[in-house]
């Protein structure tokens, strides 16, 4: 096949998995922006979500569509309990304490995957139609071309969700200043609340897509770990520089197996990130914070 043709199936291919990577960056820059936490748990709770979806949809024969929304329901149960009974109460704590309580919270989820599912491989109901997408004669598998037509239209709705609704407009208040939104009425906490909502509701729908495309297992989780080069070099307060930064991220890991073989494939958006993070500390979107004494 002429390496032109390759290289540019390569490149759609890789576009169309960032668009899952921006969907699952989104819900941890949201929360980051609301209440200055990092989520490391971010990949466990969405493997947990894909599980949902699998129990709901298998085991109580609910089908897809309402095994999608007793998946969103729980996930989003899951997220307001870690929320008020771990979280809430490390509000004003330093930076690292509240990390490692997400780092704890991803090994009990992961814990509990493996006492409750195994370690086995399960398959989930099909979501995703097989059937290839052909765009200008260029061959996409149907699965990873339709999970990226999903992801990319969700992050859309919630960037313009975001910016234009009352809920989206506190939520940046709160996010530029807890102290003056408290003054202007916003209740802070309610707000954090609602950022993780996003992030089950990211988290859930990423898990499934992800799950379909290829299978679900407990190491589903660790594609957060890809997700954290996204949000590196997007910029930890850019919710618009998550989707670039994702695409962007899916492209060079697709091209950069084909060219050099799956061992470089995992390293070089590190790699870049880091070069990235050498130029602009904030990452290509972000803004610095500028504190005045």
């Amino acid at each position: 096949m002429n390496p032109m043709v390759m290289f540019a199936e390569y490149s759609a291919v890789g576009i169309a998995a960032g668009g899952i990577y921006a969907l699952i960056a989104l819900g941890t820059v949201v929360i980051f922006k609301s209440s200055q936490t990092f989520n490391f748990a971010m990949g466990e709770m969405m493997m947990l979500s894909a599980y949902f979806f699998y129990t709901a949809a298998v085991t109580f024969a609910l089908g897809p569509i309402l095994g999608m929304a007793a998946a969103l329901l729980a996930s989003v149960a899951m997220v307001l309990v870690i929320e008020r009974l771990a979280l809430r109460p490390m509000m004003g704590r330093p930076f690292i304490a509240t990390v490692m309580v997400t780092f704890g919270i991803g090994s009990i989820i992961r814990g509990l995957v493996g006492m409750v599912w195994g370690p086995s491989d399960l398959q989930i109901p099909a979501i995703l139609a097989r059937s290839p997408v052909i765009v200008g004669g260029l061959f996409i598998p149907g699965k990873t071309a339709r999970a990226f037509a999903i992801a990319v239209a969700i992050v859309g709705a919630l960037i313009a969700f975001l910016r234009y609704s009352r809920a989206g407009i506190a939520l940046r208040a709160a996010a530029a200043d807890q102290i003056t939104a408290y003054s202007m009425g916003i209740d802070v906490r309610r707000v954090v609340a609602f950022s993780w909502i996003i992030a089950a509701i990211t988290g859930c729908i990423s898990g499934v897509l992800m799950a379909n495309v290829n299978s679900l297992t407990p190491s589903l989780g660790l594609v957060a770990l890809n997700v954290l080069a996204v949000i590196i070099l997007g910029g930890m307060n850019s919710i618009g520089g998550v989707l670039v930064a994702g695409l962007l991220i899916g492209w060079l890991e697709a091209v950069t197996g084909w060219m050099l073989g799956t061992e470089f494939r995992e390293i070089t958006p590190y790699v870049l990130a880091l070069l990235i993070l050498l130029i602009r500390p904030a990452g290509l979107f972000g803004s610095t914070e500028v504190e005045r004494i």
